[in-house]
């Protein structure tokens, strides 16, 4: 195991469980962290730091920000409000730290951000749940990686059309993203011809959902989304199988995990269809129509980056959101790196290494893969722009920092196991 990542451990470890002062590699570029690693959310956080330490890992191998090493520092969002805002007041303003990566949660990642504009700090927004970055401004510095709910609601639209769906309504965590995305899809879904009916929406943490699940499928609707985290939903998924399983669902992105089909009946949602981020690069695609409806994607990137992490941790394979957290804190290290080389000094201000980060990312400029690091950082170093293909997605951001995404996979269940289908792309336009 690399020194690197022996004394990142050390980092988690002093951070979560003890109150000593972290340690870091001497003179570290120090990323700090928070993750969901007890409560509800718990599942994914382990899975989400072990990206980040290997994407550290590699760094460190191609040479670090001109010799100093990468860090990071993990906090416990503990799934909730309170307790992770305690945490990311922390990160901010006893750690110091400059660069912030995370957290999963909506509400979190949203009330932190007046801090993040005050401090003029960089935020990197892997998540799936992550806040709109769609506004301008002179401090601070956000970038968000994965499809927004507009793009995901898109998605499940289209589905819902292809299967000749004809009314449609949700049932929907009252979050911010799962409401989100409920109210994306059931808009998208009249704007393409199609009918919405009324949605329920409930309180994640309900002792039961028996009730919410009956007035859900009382409206009859051809689908009913389920736009949910794993903990509530597969309870959802118990209680509508032990009552006879009326009606039929479409599945929202975050479903999309192993912990939810390890807590749901066997077979219960065998050949119900769902959409998540696609985790094939653009240029993997092509579209096999003249509609430019019809999608073919090759899997070879996925591939890759799934074996190489679970040969670094010992047979786990990567959640898909994972691999966003890998490529946040490689995204966060290119651009200190150029501008090192081009302006002998590290961006002052998150604003600014933001707008590095953009223009590093336009599709002008020579690939750098996370296959080979150590090439495209001795290439930064020289001055080289380079745009970043990486574990999730080949990067192009808009001019607020958000990723564009062009194409959603569908999936389906089978037993235990997820079932690729076609990609789905994401712009919704209605036939002249």
């Amino acid at each position: 195991m690399e020194a690197g990542l022996l004394l990142g451990l050390a980092s988690v470890l002093s951070a979560s469980c003890s109150s000593e002062a972290p340690v870091h590699p001497e003179n570290a570029v120090v990323i700090g962290a928070l993750l969901p690693f007890s409560g509800s959310e718990s599942a994914i956080g382990r899975n989400l730091e072990q990206a980040m330490l290997l994407a550290v890992d590699d760094l460190n191998a191609a040479g670090g920000l001109d010799g100093r090493p990468f860090d990071i520092l993990s906090r416990d969002s503990h799934s909730s409000s309170e307790r992770g805002h305690e945490q990311l007041v922390e990160l901010l303003y006893s750690d110091h730290v400059a660069y912030l990566v995370g957290p999963e949660e909506n509400d979190l990642a949203r009330d932190i951000a007046p801090d993040v504009k005050a401090l003029d700090r960089f935020h990197m927004l892997p998540g799936y749940a992550a806040p709109s970055v769609a506004r301008s401004e002179t401090r601070g510095g956000w970038m968000r990686l994965a499809p927004s709910p507009l793009a995901v609601g898109c998605a499940l639209a289209k589905v819902a059309v292809r299967e000749g769906v004809g009314t449609v309504n949700s049932l929907a965590a009252r979050d911010d993203h799962s409401s989100r995305v409920s109210s994306e899809f059931t808009t998208k879904f009249a704007v393409l011809g199609g009918r919405a009916l009324p949605s329920e929406t409930f309180a994640p943490g309900e002792q039961t959902y028996v009730n919410r699940i009956e007035s859900a499928f009382a409206w009859r609707a051809d689908r009913t989304l389920l736009s949910a985290y794993p903990a509530a939903a597969s309870t959802i998924v118990t209680e509508w199988t032990l009552s006879g399983r009326p009606g039929t669902w479409l599945l929202g992105p975050a479903l999309r995990t192993e912990v939810f089909l390890a807590n749901i009946p066997t077979g219960s949602l065998d050949g119900y269809v769902g959409v998540s981020p696609s985790l094939s690069l653009r240029s993997e695609c092509h579209t096999a129509d003249d509609a430019q409806e019809t999608v073919d994607c090759a899997t070879g990137n996925a591939a890759a980056f799934s074996g190489y992490f679970s040969r670094r941790w010992g047979g786990e394979a990567p959640f898909p959101a994972a691999r966003f957290y890998y490529d946040g804190v490689v995204l966060i290290a290119m651009g200190l790196v150029f501008a090192r080389a081009t302006s002998g000094a590290t961006p002052s201000s998150g604003h600014e290494l933001q707008k590095i980060i953009r223009e590093l990312n336009s599709p002008d400029n020579e690939v750098a893969s996370w296959r080979d690091l150590r090439a495209a950082m001795t290439r930064l170093r020289a001055g080289i722009p380079l745009r970043y293909v990486g574990a999730a997605a080949e990067y192009e951001f808009d001019s607020y920092g958000a990723a564009r995404h062009y194409f959603m996979q569908q999936w389906t269940i089978d037993g235990d196991a997820f079932v690729d289908l076609a990609p789905v792309p994401v712009g919704c336009y209605v036939a002249n």
